[in-house]
């Protein structure tokens, strides 16, 4: 129960519980409103209200507050869950013809229906255009493409709402709120890259939020721009789902096509998250086994240029690892974690420049390699820069360094 409340998704968390905590879409909120309240007079031309546009915008939300907001009954299913006619029927047909036990007003909610678009789901489809024909109560119908062709019969049924992704501005205030609840000093700089980051997807940014902030007092602006690295359009999450739960080598090996990074930054991936998600020792091991196995192929690649050898890298990244999995119990909802060698590597990034630019001068002047110069002569040099100011200044006059070089190598910066 520790470890649950620890880990407690701030989507959840933080989810708005009336209409006041949801931001954007005022206009569409509205209309959604007023379309409620109009069954008190009788039942409306449109019977059902149909909310689209982008994931994670707060279209669910929006729902599950103003029920809340008007005290009803909300009966809510993701219709994906429901395809065909008699699931649908069995659901949502009885819950929209009678009334509530104590008389509350009911509200019905049918989630993700893009996941019944597909051919062998159209009894579904059917299904739901006739509940909403005949429906006693409000339907709200909830999808992000609802010009699907199969979508035309049931738009012409349905109230169109759309729903479009709130300003930066908006998921940055959102952010901060969370925040301070949360006991964070966010700088606003940092907060206005994650919701400039989001793209409007609000789920996103909370998300991106807490793995940031969580377990620490302060988030400033290095903490992260390291997100810079990231790509958006890739789902992370669901290529390392793939690797570390499918039951099959063939489906941990489709992460690969899906992951818009090369191998090497899905290793770091992978490397970082694994301990988090398979937990039990003997299994960790395995996994950890295989994962170096793949690592020596890599090293080998890098040695010899023999890029045959990649397919070992992939087999034992991917399929290695989730066939080490066998008596891992499932942990609920784990954060996924970016690696830190690459959020080092970003962080130190201008340390490392600087250092190189070091080396350069001294592999002139010394004539040796700039590794040999990070590595052997460096050290040395910032314990005489450290201790003898006449001896450094001579250093740096010899090597022609500037003051950023010489604060470096005194420790000043």
């Amino acid at each position: 129960m520790v470890f649950k409340s620890m880990w407690t998704a701030w989507t959840v968390k933080h989810k708005p519980r009336t209409l006041a905590g949801v931001i954007g879409n005022k206009e569409a909120i509205q209309k959604l409103v007023e379309w409620v309240k109009s069954w008190d007079k009788g039942i409306p031309k449109k019977r059902a209200a149909f909310l689209y546009g982008p994931p994670g915008i707060g279209k669910t939300v929006t729902v599950e507050a103003l029920a809340n907001d008007l005290k009803m009954e909300l009966v809510e299913k993701n219709a994906s869950d429901y395809r065909t006619e008699k699931a649908i029927q069995r659901f949502a047909g009885l819950a929209s013809q009678y009334g509530t036990l104590f008389g509350r007003k009911r509200l019905i909610l049918l989630d993700e229906l893009d996941g019944i678009t597909g051919r062998e789901d159209a009894g579904g489809l059917k299904a739901i255009m006739n509940i909403v024909k005949t429906a006693k109560c409000p339907i709200i119908l909830i999808a992000n493409d609802p010009y699907d062709p199969r979508f035309t019969a049931l738009r012409q049924l349905c109230l169109m709402i759309e729903f479009k992704k709130p300003r930066v501005r908006e998921v940055q205030r959102l952010l901060q709120r969370i925040c301070m609840l949360e006991g964070i000093n966010a700088e606003e700089a940092a907060l206005r890259f994650i919701a400039q980051r989001s793209q409007g997807d609000v789920r996103s940014a909370i998300n991106d939020l807490q793995a940031l902030a969580q377990g620490k007092k302060r988030l400033t602006f290095d903490d992260v721009s390291w997100l810079a690295y990231r790509d958006r359009k890739e789902k992370i999450f669901e290529v390392l789902r793939l690797i570390f739960y499918s039951r099959t080598c063939d489906g941990a090996k489709r992460a690969v096509a899906m992951a818009d990074v090369d191998l090497d930054m899905l290793f770091e991936w992978v490397y970082e998250n694994l301990p988090y998600h398979i937990r039990d020792p003997q299994d960790l091991a395995e996994a950890m086994e295989s994962l170096a196995k793949a690592d020596l192929y890599r090293g080998r690649i890098r040695l010899t240029q023999d890029w045959k050898l990649q397919s070992y890298v992939i087999d034992f990244m991917t399929a290695g690892v989730a066939m080490a999995r066998k008596r891992t119990k499932p942990a609920g909802w784990v954060p996924l974690r970016f690696p830190e060698r690459i959020k080092w590597l970003s962080k130190t990034k201008a340390e490392r420049e600087l250092r190189a630019a070091i080396a350069k001068k001294i592999k002139r002047k010394c004539h040796i390699s700039a590794t040999r110069a990070i590595k052997e002569y460096i050290p040395y040099l910032r314990i005489i820069f450290e201790n003898n100011s006449e001896m450094a200044n001579k250093i740096a006059e010899w090597l022609d360094l500037n003051e950023h070089m010489k604060a470096y190598l005194s420790g000043k910066n």
